[in-house]
Protein backbone atom coordinates (compact mmCIF):
# COMPACT_ATOMS: atom_id res chain seq x y z
CA UNK A 1 0.00 0.00 0.00
CA UNK A 2 1.28 3.17 -0.52
CA UNK A 3 1.81 5.81 1.86
CA UNK A 4 2.12 9.66 1.55
CA UNK A 5 3.44 11.69 4.62
CA UNK A 6 5.15 15.10 4.51
CA UNK A 7 8.39 14.80 7.20
CA UNK A 8 10.34 17.83 7.81
CA UNK A 9 9.32 19.14 4.86
CA UNK A 10 9.49 16.82 2.13
CA UNK A 11 6.55 14.45 1.13
CA UNK A 12 7.78 11.11 1.15
CA UNK A 13 5.80 8.20 -0.77
CA UNK A 14 6.35 5.12 0.91
CA UNK A 15 4.89 1.64 0.33
CA UNK A 16 4.13 0.68 3.42
CA UNK A 17 0.64 -0.41 5.41
CA UNK A 18 -1.27 2.64 6.51
CA UNK A 19 -1.46 0.47 9.68
CA UNK A 20 2.24 0.66 10.57
CA UNK A 21 3.45 3.10 13.27
CA UNK A 22 4.52 6.18 12.75
CA UNK A 23 7.93 5.27 15.06
CA UNK A 24 8.74 2.69 12.80
CA UNK A 25 7.60 4.38 9.65
CA UNK A 26 10.37 7.36 10.62
CA UNK A 27 12.78 4.84 11.68
CA UNK A 28 12.72 1.90 9.55
CA UNK A 29 11.55 4.05 6.12
CA UNK A 30 13.18 7.15 6.54
CA UNK A 31 16.01 6.60 8.54
CA UNK A 32 14.68 8.98 11.48
CA UNK A 33 15.90 7.42 14.29
CA UNK A 34 15.84 10.64 17.19
CA UNK A 35 12.57 9.42 17.99
CA UNK A 36 13.31 6.27 19.77
CA UNK A 37 10.92 3.38 20.83
CA UNK A 38 10.96 3.06 25.00
CA UNK A 39 7.35 1.89 26.25
CA UNK A 40 5.69 0.84 23.16
CA UNK A 41 2.81 2.17 25.14
CA UNK A 42 3.17 6.06 24.08
CA UNK A 43 3.66 6.53 28.02
CA UNK A 44 7.04 7.51 28.31
CA UNK A 45 7.79 10.18 25.61
CA UNK A 46 10.47 9.16 23.76
CA UNK A 47 8.81 8.37 20.38
CA UNK A 48 7.77 12.18 20.18
CA UNK A 49 7.53 14.40 17.35
CA UNK A 50 6.02 17.57 16.20
CA UNK A 51 2.20 16.84 13.92
CA UNK A 52 0.73 20.06 12.93
CA UNK A 53 2.62 22.28 15.92
CA UNK A 54 1.66 20.21 18.32
CA UNK A 55 3.83 17.34 19.94
CA UNK A 56 2.72 14.37 19.42
CA UNK A 57 3.91 10.56 20.48
CA UNK A 58 3.98 8.28 18.09
CA UNK A 59 4.71 4.20 18.63
CA UNK A 60 1.07 3.18 18.84
CA UNK A 61 -0.69 5.69 16.33
CA UNK A 62 -0.98 4.27 12.78
CA UNK A 63 1.28 6.54 9.96
CA UNK A 64 -2.05 6.89 8.11
CA UNK A 65 -3.44 8.79 10.49
CA UNK A 66 -0.40 11.10 9.98
CA UNK A 67 -1.80 11.94 6.31
CA UNK A 68 -1.71 15.54 5.39
CA UNK A 69 0.02 16.60 8.28
CA UNK A 70 3.38 18.35 8.86
CA UNK A 71 5.48 16.13 10.73
CA UNK A 72 8.82 17.50 11.83
CA UNK A 73 11.53 15.56 13.92
CA UNK A 74 14.19 16.17 16.37
CA UNK A 75 16.28 15.57 13.56
CA UNK A 76 14.89 18.94 11.51
CA UNK A 77 14.90 20.67 15.19
CA UNK A 78 18.00 20.08 16.02
CA UNK A 79 18.93 21.94 12.49
CA UNK A 80 17.41 24.93 12.86
CA UNK A 81 19.51 27.69 13.90
CA UNK A 82 16.20 29.36 15.67
CA UNK A 83 16.51 26.57 18.60
CA UNK A 84 19.74 27.47 19.50
CA UNK A 85 19.06 28.94 22.87
CA UNK A 86 16.84 25.56 23.75
CA UNK A 87 20.24 23.18 22.62
CA UNK A 88 22.76 25.69 24.19
CA UNK A 89 20.46 25.84 27.74
CA UNK A 90 19.95 21.90 27.74
CA UNK A 91 23.72 21.69 27.52
CA UNK A 92 24.56 24.43 30.02
CA UNK A 93 22.07 22.50 32.56
CA UNK A 94 23.62 19.01 31.57
CA UNK A 95 19.79 18.38 30.94
CA UNK A 96 20.59 14.52 30.16
CA UNK A 97 22.44 11.36 31.51
CA UNK A 98 21.86 9.05 28.98
CA UNK A 99 20.59 11.25 26.06
CA UNK A 100 17.68 8.25 25.38
CA UNK A 101 14.87 10.88 26.14
CA UNK A 102 16.01 14.08 24.94
CA UNK A 103 14.61 14.02 21.91
CA UNK A 104 11.55 13.97 22.54
CA UNK A 105 12.02 16.48 25.34
CA UNK A 106 13.55 18.61 22.77
CA UNK A 107 10.69 18.69 20.64
CA UNK A 108 8.32 18.95 23.04
CA UNK A 109 9.87 22.02 24.47
CA UNK A 110 10.38 23.53 20.97
CA UNK A 111 6.82 22.96 20.01
CA UNK A 112 6.15 24.80 23.34
CA UNK A 113 8.06 27.52 22.64
CA UNK A 114 7.19 27.72 19.30
CA UNK A 115 3.94 28.28 20.65
CA UNK A 116 4.52 30.28 23.63
CA UNK A 117 7.17 32.44 23.37
CA UNK A 118 7.63 32.79 27.40
CA UNK A 119 5.61 30.06 29.19
CA UNK A 120 5.43 29.97 32.35
CA UNK A 121 6.38 27.16 34.55
CA UNK A 122 2.77 25.36 34.73
CA UNK A 123 3.10 25.53 30.73
CA UNK A 124 6.50 24.11 30.92
CA UNK A 125 5.51 21.10 33.07
CA UNK A 126 2.32 20.29 31.16
CA UNK A 127 4.52 20.28 28.08
CA UNK A 128 7.07 17.82 29.69
CA UNK A 129 4.35 15.97 31.53
CA UNK A 130 4.03 12.83 29.12
CA UNK A 131 7.98 12.46 29.39
CA UNK A 132 9.91 10.25 31.66
CA UNK A 133 14.07 10.55 32.12
CA UNK A 134 15.24 7.71 33.71
CA UNK A 135 18.35 9.05 34.62
CA UNK A 136 16.50 11.43 36.65
CA UNK A 137 17.44 14.50 34.92
CA UNK A 138 13.65 16.11 34.96
CA UNK A 139 15.02 19.11 37.30
CA UNK A 140 17.82 19.94 34.75
CA UNK A 141 15.74 19.65 31.97
CA UNK A 142 12.86 22.19 33.74
CA UNK A 143 15.87 25.29 35.03
CA UNK A 144 17.14 24.56 31.35
CA UNK A 145 13.49 25.32 29.84
CA UNK A 146 12.97 28.22 32.75
CA UNK A 147 16.16 29.82 31.27
CA UNK A 148 15.08 30.25 27.74
CA UNK A 149 11.66 31.42 28.95
CA UNK A 150 13.13 33.69 30.55
CA UNK A 151 14.97 35.16 28.26
CA UNK A 152 14.08 38.11 26.60
CA UNK A 153 10.95 37.54 24.43
CA UNK A 154 11.17 37.53 20.63
CA UNK A 155 7.51 36.80 19.19
CA UNK A 156 7.70 33.59 18.56
CA UNK A 157 11.10 31.79 19.90
CA UNK A 158 10.96 29.63 17.10
CA UNK A 159 9.54 29.32 13.79
CA UNK A 160 9.35 25.76 12.66
CA UNK A 161 7.76 25.95 9.76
Amino acid sequence: MSLELNVNGITHCLEVSPDTPLLFVLRNHLGLTAAKLGCGLEQCGACAVIVDGESRLTCVEAAGAFQGKVIETAEALSEAPSTEALRAALSRHAAAQCGYCLPGIFVALGALFAREASPDDAQIRAALRPHLCRCGAHARVLRAAAEVAAAPAQEPKYDLR
